[in-house]
């Protein structure tokens, strides 16, 4: 009896501790989800909303995955992301250098040091026949923030911001973050990208701003006079903003760029973006500014004294050097992409693709529907070329049939990718 008693106990022991360690087991795993899900331990949910609201750059995303099979040992050639191949021009290096040495490494005025604002003052007024002052100029580091510090500053929760489709991926996602909400203007290759429809339909009493970008990434489009008056007209008319990304206005081919702030009325109701990086080779070093009138722009200077400070200082003294000094490179540069564009817009054609010669920047923009949809050709150039381009999706809905390449590269390299595309399109 008694050791049966003992069994007994025994096996409820072994049961009970059995028990117990399937228990324990499944709350170790319990809690190692929840910290995956919650890394923090918390029981709030930590991360904005308005940063749920937007997804990882696509060009960056893309380029990643070129640089990551590179970095395997894959030969790829990469056509995704928009910086020149090309060295910043040495007078600009040096006079930066010079800087540095001379000591010019402290804070300066949070729009930027005078040398430079009064150089951009003078650009604008010369070139672009802007009637603004160097007390309207605010430089930032790259012209990205300085559209983002725009629309944080501008746009209200639900106000409403026209965007033409196809436009460069982080004006959705800027304007998502500042609590926007984006209105797709649809538009036809055939027309320059303008507007398919009357421009009227798509504005209502929430419309707050519509961006343009001339020349356009990704279309390389260069909207012309009568277009950008179109859009005045409204402006002044609806009472709306105007933010005008000008990036691109130095690599022009056969057109002429006209700045929608020199009209008459609306340099007091837009915000002129460029910046440094396209036109000088100087993406890494994050120089950008934006002109704005006097009421928009304290409240601009206000929100960067509480962000960046101001743009590094001897950066700043390469931007005076490259406004005021020899602009021989610059005009290197030009020619250069404007031979590249030949060779691979004929190539895309020989190819059997539909692709419009694009008026400016260094982006094709070429219709792959007859081979599969723009992210299936993509994945496939990749994988089977060893190409990387951008799906047209990433830049609105319209480009869900095209690809955007860019031909900021050799023609050695272009020639190359035409040879290797021929996989997929031959």
């Amino acid at each position: 009896m008694e050791q049966t008693a003992r069994v007994i106990i025994t096996e409820s022991n072994y049961q009970f501790k059995n028990q117990f360690f399937v228990f324990k087991l499944f709350f170790k795993y319990m809690i190692q989800i929840i910290g995956l899900l919650n890394p923090l331990g918390c029981g709030k949910e930590m991360i904005s909303s308005r940063i749920e609201r937007v997804e990882e750059s696509a060009t960056i995303k893309s380029s990643k995955r070129a640089k990551n099979m590179i970095a395997s040992g894959v030969d790829v050639i990469n056509f995704t992301l928009g910086e020149p191949d090309f060295d910043t021009p040495r007078n600009i290096t040096d006079a930066t250098y010079r800087a540095m040495l001379a000591g010019e490494t402290h804070y300066s005025a949070v729009a930027g040091i005078p040398e430079l604002r009064s150089a951009i003052a003078d650009k604008l007024r010369s070139e672009n026949g802007i009637p603004t002052a160097s007390e309207n100029v605010m430089v930032t580091p790259g012209a990205k923030l300085a559209i983002f510090e725009s629309m944080m500053t501008l746009i209200e929760d639900g106000d409403e911001v026209l965007l033409f489709d196809p436009a460069w991926v982080s004006y959705d996602a800027c304007v998502k973050m500042a609590g926007g909400k984006t209105v797709w203007i649809e538009t036809d290759s055939e027309k320059n990208y303008f507007s398919k429809k009357d421009l009227l339909e798509y504005i209502t009493d929430k419309t707050k701003m519509i961006v343009i970008n001339t020349p356009c990434n990704p279309t390389g489009a260069v909207y012309d006079k009568n277009q950008l008056k179109e859009i005045a007209d409204l402006a002044i008319d609806h009472d709306f903003l105007v933010m005008s990304d000008e990036m691109y206005e130095k690599i022009i081919y056969d057109k002429k760029n006209y700045s929608i702030a020199s009209f008459d009325n609306m340099h007091e109701r837009t915000i002129t973006i460029n910046g440094f990086s396209k036109a000088y080779a100087m993406t890494g070093w994050r120089l950008g500014y934006m002109d704005a009138p006097q009421h928009i722009f304290k409240s601009l200077e206000k929100i960067q004294s509480h962000t960046i400070s101001n743009v590094t200082t001897f950066v700043q003294y390469g931007g005076v050097e490259a406004l005021t000094g020899p602009q021989d490179e610059l005009h290197k540069m030009q020619a250069a992409f404007k031979e590249r564009r030949g060779v691979l817009i004929e190539g895309l054609r020989k190819l059997g693709l539909k692709c419009p010669m694009p008026d400016g920047a260094f982006y094709a923009y070429p219709d792959v529907s007859e081979f599969g949809s723009g992210e299936e050709i993509t994945d496939r150039l990749l994988e089977e070329a060893h190409v990387a381009v951008s799906p047209g999706i990433a830049f609105g809905e319209s480009g869900k049939n095209n690809i955007r390449i860019s031909y900021a590269a050799s023609v050695e390299k272009i020639q190359e990718a035409l040879v290797r595309m021929e996989k997929v399109f031959g």
